[in-house]
């Protein structure tokens, strides 16, 4: 008995550690259309606002992305699971500046299962660009980047149509969508670039021989890295927060660095 009460103490300080052991990692990712390189810091579930050491991945995601100074910073959603993560949002938001685009998550329009998630009805996050079924361009190295902002609320309910906002002048055509499944949705080329989250990689997750088996999602196809459907690249964040339990177990939070190259 006391053997396991001590295993499963271990077990759960590490999870709790875990869930503040937070990475950096840059990927090099080359895509057509480009004549000069792009970096992007891709983002994703932040689930401010509960007890968790989430936070401290974030806020160190946060400082990463200061320093490096990329050219777009996209975060793709679940930005808080309770009101009084806000606050923490809009100073961190505040940080990282303009060049931040952002879309909701299930738990920033209240669709999730976790029974301590509420939602704070988050509308204007300025000065990031809240993407609500709509699109931005901007300039980047003389190069037009598009980014198209999936609303969770209408892909629910099947009723989100991003490829209607693209632009065929744009060099890069960027799509921020909290769920990967959103790319069996896509026309073929229709975004280059898919940003997506919501999988957390499983947080909770048991290590195999060759890969790990992901308890909260033991039969998702798209759950963490690089996927490519045709000529559409989508990377899958890991995300930084927590949910339903404070812990993580092998499934690190991360901050990742996609360097976008002119193909070769």
């Amino acid at each position: 008995m006391r053997g396991a009460a001590a295993a499963g103490a271990t077990g759960i300080a590490w999870g709790w550690y875990e869930a503040g052991w937070v990475r950096l990692r840059t990927i090099e990712l080359p895509l057509e259309g480009l004549r000069a390189e792009v970096r992007v810091m891709h983002l994703s579930d932040f689930h401010l606002g509960l007890p968790s050491r989430g936070r401290r991945a974030v806020e160190r995601a946060i400082e990463w992305t200061a320093e490096r100074d990329p050219d777009l910073v996209c975060v793709t959603g679940d930005l808080v699971s309770r009101p009084r993560g806000e606050t923490v949002l809009r100073r961190l938001l505040e940080r990282l500046g303009p060049k931040t685009y952002v879309v909701l998550g299930n738990h920033d329009v209240e669709h999730s299962r976790d029974p301590f998630s509420r939602a704070a009805g988050l509308t204007d996050l300025t000065p990031a660009h809240l993407l609500v079924d709509e699109s931005a361009s901007v300039d980047v190295r003389g190069q037009r980047v598009q980014l198209v902002g999936v609303d969770p609320r209408t892909y629910r309910r099947w009723q989100s149509r991003p490829s209607r906002l693209v632009d065929d002048a744009a060099d890069v055509r960027i799509l921020l969508c909290h769920f990967p499944l959103v790319l069996d949705r896509l026309a073929d080329a229709a975004f280059d670039l898919v940003l997506a989250g919501h999988m957390h990689d499983g947080q909770i997750s048991v290590p195999l021989p060759r890969d790990k088996l992901r308890l909260a999602h033991p039969r998702t196809r798209y759950t963490v890295g690089l996927y490519t459907r045709g000529r559409t690249v989508m990377h899958v964040s890991p995300g930084l927060g927590t949910t339903f339990v404070p812990f993580r177990f092998y499934a690190r939070p991360e901050a990742t660095e996609l360097v976008l190259q002119p193909t070769r």
